[in-house]
């Protein structure tokens, strides 16, 4: 396993080693012990299917209230998605900043959504499967979004496949100006300054 750097604080890829031969594949898409070793999230509780039988199939952008939030491993079994998330933690360097990055069942990615961030993707093929893990439970009455096309994100959605399919529910979100976010400000990395010579 390779984990990748974002350049979003705590926002992970994840790259996993594929097994083939003449029968297909076998891969670890989640061990313990392995995550744990790379400081990632590894307590997870619940495994969720998302199937969007259309392209242009939007979802989010989604989080959950203290102490109810929760960290998402994401993947994609079938089809493409652009995935993407935004930095809800105050006082973090890249609060409201937003990452990108196509799944596909083709590239084989990974992405490890810390808690913290609102979360979505936009499906760019028929018949297109995520699959991601929890470490916490669903809780609807935590539930929370930011609006997909707040302007002030500037959210960079592709304009092929378009957005055609969207639930009234993620239609009606709040711009994330007016949010009083929950999540407190991101650890930051301490960083020690070398002695001068004299």
């Amino acid at each position: 396993m390779e984990v990748l750097e974002t350049g979003i604080p705590g926002l992970k890829l994840v790259v996993v080693r594929y097994f083939e031969d003449e029968r297909g594949h076998f891969v670890e898409i989640f061990k313990q012990s392995t995550f744990r070793r790379a400081a990632l999230p590894d307590a997870f509780v619940q495994d969720n299917i998302s199937l969007s039988c259309q392209p242009g199939t939007l979802r989010g952008m989604h989080w959950q209230m203290p102490p109810h939030a929760q960290a998402k491993l994401v993947r994609v079994a079938r089809g493409s998605v652009l995935d993407m998330v935004v930095d809800l933690r105050r006082g973090s360097p890249t609060y409201g900043q937003h990452f990108a990055v196509e799944l596909s069942a083709a590239n084989r990615l990974q992405l490890m959504v810390p808690r913290g961030f609102a979360h979505g993707f936009l499906t760019l093929e028929p018949n297109s499967e995520v699959i991601y893990k929890c470490d916490a439970l669903y809780n609807a009455a935590a539930e929370r979004g930011v609006h997909w096309a707040d302007p002030d994100l500037a959210l960079p959605w592709p304009e092929h496949p378009e957005v055609t399919v969207i639930s009234d529910k993620d239609r009606a979100w709040p711009r994330l100006r007016d949010l009083d976010s929950p999540f407190a400000d991101a650890p930051r990395k301490i960083v020690h300054s070398r002695p001068q010579p004299a």
